[in-house]
Parts: C-alpha cells; structure tokens; sequence
C-alpha cells in the first residue's frame, strides 16, 4: 500500500512540475500594461545614468584620496605622539577628530558606492529593454516586408477598428432610410 501511495504521489509531483514549466499554461503569466520607452529615450536614458555614474566615480576617487590623505595624517600623529614629542593629549583629540572624520568619509564613500551600484543596474536594464525593443521592431519590420501584420495588438486594433467603421457605417444607412 505504501509502494502504491508513493507512485500515486510522484505521478501528482510530476503533473504538477509539467504544469509549472509548460510556457503554454495561461494561469502562469499575464501581459503587464503600461508604455514601452522609446529606443531613443532609452539610449537618452542610459546617457544621462552613465554620466551621473561617471560624476560619482569622480567624487569617490576623490573620497577616496581624501582619505588617504587623512590616514597618513593620522598615522604621522601617531607615530609622534608614541614617539613624545608633543602633547599627548592633544595628539589623542586631533587623531579622534581625524578618526571620526575618516568615519564620516568612509559612510558617505560606501553610500555613494551603494548609489553607483543602483545607476548601474538601472543603466543594464535599460540596455536589456532596449535590446528587447530593437528585437520587436526587427519581427516587426520583417512581419510587414512579408504582409503580416507588424504584431498581434496592431491587427486586433485593425479589426476593432474596421468592425467600429463598418457599425458606423451600417448606421449611417439606417438613419439614412
């Protein structure tokens, strides 16, 4: 019975994985609305994100020497108030003011890399949609060399289109009489 209640689930398993994976299964996607961008919006688009990428690469290299700057600062201070040569209480206070402003750089660096990392993946998938886009226009094109219709939205709007003129029309002839 056991043997029995085991196929029985793994003939369930299977069906249910085979609907799962079948493209064809209507109840596993829908068409989502809205308007598709423009290749020349998008190419706009990706333009403008790649300079602010390029403005915040620029500011994190600077961030970058800042801090670079301010660790061998501090690192100097150290190294000088190990060594006696001045005031150590003084040194302590200018080396916690350096260190929190290295804190502060380092917060605002990894912001700023964290924001670079957004502008790049926006920037890829504008790239893929346009992509996407160019492949459209390309069935497109090549569906009206063949006297297709260029997709399947065109011709139903077509056919909407023909059947609200010829009720007009049908219309016009019965007020008409």
């Amino acid at each position: 019975e056991l043997q029995l209640q085991l196929h029985d689930a793994r003939q369930s398993s299977e069906s249910l994985s085979y609907q799962l994976e079948n493209a064809e299964n209507k109840a596993r996607w829908r068409r989502l609305g809205g308007k598709d961008p423009e290749p020349d919006e998008l190419a706009a688009k990706i333009r403008q994100l790649e300079e602010r990428l390029n403005d915040k690469k620029e500011q994190l290299l600077e961030k970058e020497l800042v801090l670079e700057e301010v660790s061998n600062l501090s690192d100097r201070l150290r190294k000088e108030a190990s060594d006696g040569r001045s005031d150590t209480l003084e040194l302590a206070k200018k080396v916690n003011e350096f260190q929190s402003k290295i804190k502060d750089t380092t917060k605002r660096m990894m912001a700023t890399v964290a924001e670079l990392s957004m502008y790049q993946a926006t920037a890829m998938k504008l790239q893929q949609d346009r992509h996407q886009k160019d492949i459209e226009v390309e069935d497109a094109r090549w569906r009206l060399e063949h006297g297709q219709p260029p997709t399947e939205d065109a011709e139903r709007e077509f056919y909407h289109m023909e059947r609200e003129r010829m009720r007009r029309r049908e219309e016009a002839i019965r007020r008409a009489e």
